[in-house]
């Protein structure tokens, strides 16, 4: 972190000097006060004893007001200063001691400094003329009044050397504490500069996402919670973190992508190249397909390919978010009449239809989109289990959930594939044996009935085991009505009804 005009250490920096400079001021300041209220107060006393004094001398001649032999003799300190009033208060003499002692008498400027100051016994700050700062004080008794003051000289001297002392003692301090505060800004704000140089690496870094390596990060030492700066590191983290997340997530949708447009490529052109194949034979009038064997395996890719459309459109639009139709379903007469058409369309295979009911079966939903859904769940059973396989489609409804589950007694799903089992284009290997080539799936059925889960705020799960594969669809119960539990519907070889 570079100590521009700008940046935070000097700014913290500057506003702590004008702390210290303001602490050091203020400090001297009382210093200084407290001094000089210490010494007027040993001054005052010192100018209230000579007052005392030379009232007790005046008091031996108190008709004269213009006698100062309170002067007279050795022992006053040079400087004294005495003055006689009058009744009214004006100066009829004045004197000051000299060096040597002799006093010397006041002209009418110096006397004139003197006025006003009453005799009551409080000391008073004057200027005299010629003589310099004077503390003054008045006092009285029996007729007698005199004034007696000392200059101020010595206590100005050592305000003026205290003053000096400590400017520059406080220079001194202060040269000290910066530097110090220097130094200890510094080392406290590298950890927030090395956080700052990694958020900068990362600001130059591409963000590709074909970028080999990783993105920079603050070390482990600069993300102590128990610090701003280490917070701030631990943050940024955070932060590189979320965004190689959401790097690796876009890589991850990207590749679905491209192998779903490949699975999707891949889809449409096997039937569309048999499509190209048997219109080529037909055109030709001769070959060893007959014209009616030919149109019905065009009529049945077509049928195919119209299928894989459309799965890939409701994918897309369900993907988009679109607004279902929204209706209240049964699902007992969904699920009932699935199974019905299963059993039509497939008699090879045991279906059943059982019924757990708590509460009435109802949803709220596309009616179309789940039957689609409850019928690719079947349609799922019926690619890839064996003849003679048992397949169940269980209703259960309770106050909380409606769910619908469809098993079945076949080898199972590969343990590898459980967990792409619901991704598009996913296909079982030859554990999960198909009838032939025309119930070879496209891949989107599981795919699509998770999509439609998903969209009426349901989820889709999956156990399987050799002898036991369960698909549950789990959505949401319709609000709750008056009214009672619906008949149930009739089914021939109902298993189970609760």
């Amino acid at each position: 972190m570079s100590g521009t005009p700008g940046s935070l250490r000097t700014r913290l920096l500057v506003r702590i000097g004008a702390a210290l400079v303001a602490v050091c001021a203020a400090m001297a300041l009382a210093a200084v006060l407290a001094q000089r209220a210490l010494l007027l107060d040993h001054l005052d006393g010192r100018v209230m004893d000579a007052a005392e004094q030379g009232l007790a001398g005046s008091s031996l001649r108190p008709g004269d007001d213009r006698d100062l032999t309170l002067l007279d003799g050795n022992g006053h300190p040079e400087g004294l200063l005495a003055a006689r009033l009058d009744a009214h208060g004006a100066v009829t003499a004045a004197a000051v001691t000299g060096p040597d002692g002799t006093p010397r008498t006041l002209t009418a400027g110096q006397r004139a400094a003197l006025r006003g100051i009453a005799p009551g016994g409080t000391p008073r700050t004057r200027t005299v003329p010629g003589l310099g700062t004077y503390r003054v004080t008045g006092l009285s008794a029996s007729g007698v009044r005199i004034l007696a003051g000392l200059p101020m000289d010595d206590v100005r001297d050592v305000l003026n050397r205290l003053v000096v002392v400590e400017a520059v003692v406080g220079a001194a301090g202060l040269a000290v504490a910066g530097g110090v505060c220097a130094v200890v800004v510094r080392r406290q704000l590298r950890p927030l500069g090395r956080v700052a140089a990694t958020a900068a690496a990362l600001a130059r870094a591409p963000l590709g996402h074909d970028r080999p390596t990783g993105l920079p990060r603050v070390a482990e030492a600069d993300t102590d919670p128990g610090s701003e700066a280490g917070q701030v590191g631990a943050a940024l983290n955070r932060m590189i973190d979320q965004v190689e997340s959401d790097r690796a997530a876009r890589r991850r949708d990207e590749e679905r992508m491209r192998r779903f447009l490949a699975d999707a490529g891949h889809e449409l052109r096997t039937p569309l190249a048999s499509i190209v194949g048997y219109a080529e034979l037909m055109n030709r009038g001769t070959g060893p397909v007959e014209p009616m064997l030919a149109w019905r395996r065009v009529s049945a890719e077509s049928a195919r390919m119209t299928g894989l459309v459309e799965d890939l459109l409701l994918l897309a639009r369900l993907d988009e978010g679109r607004p279902l139709r929204s209706a209240e379903v049964d699902l007992v007469a969904l699920v009932a009449e699935a199974v019905r058409e299963a059993r039509a369309a497939d008699p090879d295979r045991t279906w059943r239809l059982a019924l757990h009911l708590d509460a009435p079966a109802l949803v709220v939903g596309d009616e179309t989109g789940l039957g689609k859904a409850v019928a690719n769940l079947l349609a799922n059973a019926r690619a890839h289990t064996p003849p003679g396989t048992t397949v169940v489609a269980a209703v259960e409804a309770t106050a909380e959930r409606r769910v619908v589950r469809v098993r079945d007694d076949g080898p199972g799903i590969p343990p590898h594939l459980l967990a792409s089992v619901f991704d598009r284009f996913t296909r079982a290997d030859a554990s999960r044996s198909r009838r032939g080539p025309g119930d070879a799936g496209s891949g989107l059925g599981l795919a699509v009935v998770e999509a439609i889960a998903s969209a009426h705020g349901g989820r889709t799960t999956v156990r399987s085991a050799p002898g036991h594969t369960e698909f549950t669809v789990e959505l949401p119960p319709a609000p709750e009505r008056e009214g009672e539990l619906p008949l149930p519907v009739e089914v021939p070889e109902l298993s189970e009804q609760r």
